[in-house]
């Protein structure tokens, strides 16, 4: 994502005191109920990447189960809103990146990624966004992504949403668990979907020839 429209948009709707109502709304907290149960069905993790903190409401539901948690936005003002409110907690990592640009050697146990990548400008973009993803998420572990459905983001003015990301997704992980959550609003309507990285540490360390 560049400096944009869409980051823009972000910037005026991070200025207001509940953005999107990740607090106050009941949709968005069952929806962080269940992106929670999902991050969490191992138990325990060691490293974690969140990818858009938003305000931090999430981040702030997902650090006490965690080892090592890196936040990474796009937005600065997101970045400062959520490290303010996890501030009790020395194990987070904070970073302001573009997730087509970010890039760590680390691999990840668990990539949660939900209402980020719909704000891409394309569908190539996005697969660019999945494909670098998938090269930090370690063998065997997991990605929680989520998102308004396809035809609610077309209807925001996004290309594309929970449909089509989860259809690349599908390419090369294996899906374990989805769920839709819905709400009394017609843009109250997200899926959010659980992956595994089959791979192997084995595999990966074969010779392909």
């Amino acid at each position: 994502m560049k400096l944009d429209e869409n980051y823009q948009l972000l910037e005026r709707e991070l200025a207001a005191g509940d953005p999107w109502r990740l607090d106050g709304n009941p949709f968005e907290r069952e929806r962080h109920a269940q992106m929670l149960r999902l991050s969490l069905l191992d138990g325990f993790v060691m490293n974690a990447l969140e990818v858009g903190c938003a305000a931090g409401a999430f981040t702030e539901k997902l650090a006490p189960h965690c080892e090592r948690l890196t936040v990474i936005d796009v937005v600065p003002r997101a970045i400062d809103r959520a490290s303010l409110r996890t501030k009790q907690w020395s194990h987070i990592t904070w970073i302001v990146s573009d997730i087509e640009q970010f890039s760590r050697a680390e691999q990840f146990d668990l990539i949660v990624v939900a209402e980020v990548l719909y704000y891409l400008r394309d569908v190539g973009e996005m697969r660019a966004a999945v494909d670098n993803l998938l090269r930090m998420l370690a063998p065997g572990g997991h990605l929680v992504f989520g998102s308004a459905r396809d035809a609610t983001c077309q209807g925001w003015g996004h290309v594309a949403g929970a449909e089509t990301i989860i259809a690349m997704l599908s390419e090369t992980l294996v899906e374990v668990e989805r769920v839709q959550c819905q709400g009394q609003s017609t843009n109250e309507d997200c899926l959010l979907a659980r992956f595994r990285n089959s791979n192997s540490p084995s595999l990966l360390l074969q010779d392909p020839s």
